[in-house]
């Protein structure tokens, strides 16, 4: 019973999420003006542009009713099952981007949208049937978590300031993924430590890394709207960020324990099926096509 409300809390968030992001689209690419062969990053000037764009607040209102929903749903099911239903923002976006910029999807962008989303929906289904939340989680589990967010920040914090000019969407959108994965990690771990009673200092830090994670990511998110259409952003978004969560909850929050060997490799085949959706949509998107080809 819960799961199935969960499951619907988490497609609610999918559809505020491609709304999110269209409105916010809309508003960097007329606030950062992209031009051909030019890569263009949202600098602080812009940023403070956007906060006071009615529009870029109306999708900050929908992302964050989308969070929102899908932290409810992380208290009732656990994050594998939950966190790849987002995929379906894909399909949404997309049709919602081609009506604003009257860019017809293309064959092969439709083909790459249904890779991203046939291995997202086998990695659910098999999710469904498997994840276990119900272990409970220790201060070794919570400093691993710490221990591993602590170098990707590092480590992110020094390519984006060093590599900035030269990266491109997909760049930013893999950043993005990658943090957001990590944010939503901290989150239901955080959830999950409330559940057992321990919420203590180890706990607290989990809630600064998750606020760190998604400003630093939300950053990414806007330097990749001003280099890409976004449905590319939701597709790495949807794919990369469901798939380092669920790796983390695999191997550190143990929500795959009952998993055999057979479900395991359809979980990494399934998921290199989405991943490899979203590197053909960077690369036949029919927007990118028309920007490459000026």
């Amino acid at each position: 019973m819960f799961r199935a409300i969960a499951i619907t809390l988490s497609i609610l968030a999918a559809v505020a999420l491609a709304f999110g992001a269209q409105f916010q689209n809309d508003s960097v690419t007329k606030n950062v003006d992209k031009k051909a062969g030019e890569k263009r990053g949202v600098g602080f000037r812009n940023l403070l542009n956007l906060v006071r764009n009615p529009r870029w607040l109306t999708g900050m209102g929908f992302l964050s009713g989308g969070a929102v929903l899908q932290i409810a749903a992380l208290t009732m099911a656990p994050l594998i099952v939950v966190q790849p239903i987002g995929a379906l923002a894909l399909v949404i976006t997309s049709l919602l981007n081609a009506r604003a910029t009257k860019t017809p999807i293309s064959k092969a962008a439709w083909f790459a949208i249904a890779t991203c989303t046939i291995g997202i929906a086998v990695f659910v289904s098999l999710a469904t049937t498997i994840g276990d939340d119900e272990r409970l989680l220790t201060d070794a589990d919570l400093v691993s978590l710490l221990g591993v967010i602590a170098v990707v920040l590092i480590v992110f914090g020094l390519l984006f300031f060093l590599t900035r000019k030269k990266a491109t969407a997909l760049n930013f959108i893999l950043g993005a993924g990658i943090l957001y994965g990590f944010g939503i990690t901290f989150i239901k771990a955080v959830i999950q430590r409330i559940a057992q009673g321990h919420f203590e200092w180890l706990s607290a830090c989990c809630v600064l890394a998750a606020i760190g994670a998604i400003c630093f990511g939300a950053w990414f998110v806007q330097n990749a709207y001003a280099s890409g259409p976004p449905d590319l952003v939701i597709a790495g978004l949807t794919v990369i960020d469901p798939m380092v969560a669920i790796s983390i909850g695999i191997v550190i929050l143990g929500e795959a324990s009952n998993a055999s060997v057979s479900a395991m490799v359809i979980f990494i085949a399934s998921g290199a099926t989405a991943v490899l959706g979203v590197w053909l949509l960077s690369k036949v998107h029919p927007e990118l096509r028309v920007t490459n080809g000026r």
